[in-house]
């Protein structure tokens, strides 16, 4: 019985573990999404963003942000503007729980971020891509994938 329950805890954990994406497959799904050249964004810039956002995890939840909010999924999708993670005041942009962007369906969080870079901040609005991805090559992220 002991080794039947420590059976059914192994493939729990192992169900409940986070998609992480490698590079070129991330890469190859937000294309197949209409995600290059989206709203002016090259491939190259989300591939950038997402990795690190999120290191391409899809079940990342950020730290609290200083006021209050979180941070959700793949893109990091914030609670404060585009979810509703139940925890304080939300403008709920995307009109998703939070919890939506924390799965290993990817589908949702790549329709809001469509939604979040036609606001005016545009990519802006993800501090990790203004630190790390904005006015630089992008080219590597998605170099040597089959696109």
């Amino acid at each position: 019985m002991k080794a039947l329950a420590l059976t059914l805890l192994f493939l729990f954990i192992a169900v409940n573990e986070a998609k992480i994406y490698e590079r070129c497959e991330l890469a190859e799904l937000l294309k197949r999404n209409g995600m290059d050249g989206y709203s002016g964004v090259q491939l190259g810039h989300w591939v950038c963003m997402s990795y690190h956002e999120s290191k391409y995890n899809s079940q990342a939840v950020g730290p609290p942000n200083t006021d209050g909010s979180r941070d959700y999924g793949i893109f990091q999708i914030n609670s404060r503007y585009w979810c509703n993670n139940n925890q304080g005041p939300t403008a709920n942009g995307c009109n998703k729980p939070c919890s939506a962007f924390t799965n290993d369906d990817i589908t949702d969080d790549i329709e809001c971020a469509k939604r979040i870079v036609r606001d005016p901040q545009g990519m802006d609005a993800w501090v990790a891509w203004r630190n790390h991805c904005k006015g630089i090559d992008v080219s590597s992220f998605i170099r040597g994938c089959r696109l």
